[in-house]
């Protein structure tokens, strides 16, 4: 009998206290045998570290110094577990509700289909209804769309997948690198997913295995409007297509104008953290 590949499943916690215990039990009631649990943890403050510390033996930890953000984070443990032989690696955010049979059809899939590099399950939210099956990238919008339709077969047509939980074979690091750490938060699952894609790998949403995002890491950012703009501005900089660029340089301009407007006459809440996102940006860029 064939032995089951190596995984390493990567957790990534910031201050995640209310569901992060719920998160790991979920995952060490797996039903996979030839697996490891790493928690990076981003220098969290509300005793989430601690409280896993005690409760939780079998775990690896790995403490940053800093809050460095998701994919520097992750980075910390996709390097430790691609140091340690993994031959796939499962990212995973600290507030999903895990089922026991949801591993081992990511793997059956991409055991059964050598193309694929990064696999994803069918992400519902806690009322049962799908909050992602797939993603797509509008370059002349510039913006990126989940996907929620109740798929009822292997979904290959996407354009990128959700760091929510992306199962990614380790030969897709060795070849593409890892998560590109211009990006705090947001749209690196995009970006390496698209750098996947063009070094010829498939991507897949796999209905036969299922879990439940809690949204609680994106709720309690009070961030979150200035880095998705931040890091969209950031995306489609470096991966828009080289004949689309003179489009997306105009579009990017006329959205700037629009926020310039949008602050003079004080129509939205959040136009200044979108204000701000297009100052960071031209001053990094």
């Amino acid at each position: 009998m064939k032995e089951l590949p190596k995984i390493f499943i990567i957790v990534l916690n910031y201050n995640g206290k209310d569901c992060l215990r719920n998160t790991l039990s979920g995952v060490f009631s797996i039903d996979y045998s030839n697996c490891e649990v790493v928690l990076v943890d981003n220098a969290s403050v509300d005793g989430s570290l601690e409280d896993i510390r005690r409760n939780f033996l079998k775990v690896t930890i790995i403490k940053n110094s800093e809050n460095v953000g998701f994919a520097a984070g992750m980075n910390v443990g996709i390097r430790y577990a691609l140091e340690r032989g993994a031959e796939y690696v499962l990212l995973l955010n600290y507030d999903v509700e895990v089922p026991r049979n949801f591993l081992l059809p990511l793997v059956e899939e991409m055991e059964k289909e050598t193309t694929l590099g990064i696999c994803s399950p069918l992400i519902l939210s806690p009322n049962g209804a799908v909050w992602f099956s797939g993603g797509k990238i509008n370059w002349f919008r510039m913006r990126t769309t989940h996907l929620q339709d109740k798929i009822r077969q292997v979904y290959l047509a996407s354009d990128y997948l959700s760091g929510c939980a992306m199962f990614i074979r380790a030969q897709v690091f060795r070849q593409v690198g890892l998560l590109d750490e211009d990006y705090f938060l947001y749209y690196e699952d995009a970006d390496f997913s698209f750098k996947a894609k063009r070094a010829g790998y498939g991507l897949a949403v796999c209905p036969q295995s299922h879990l439940v995002h809690l949204e609680k890491s994106q709720n309690e950012n009070k961030q979150k409007i200035y880095w998705l703009v931040f890091s969209a501005l950031i995306f489609f900089k470096k991966n828009t297509p080289f004949y689309l660029r003179p489009w997306t340089t105009a579009f990017r301009e006329v959205r700037r104008m629009k926020n310039w407007l949008d602050i003079k006459f004080k129509k939205k809440a959040t136009t200044e953290l979108v204000q701000k996102a297009y100052r960071d940006f031209y001053h990094v860029k």
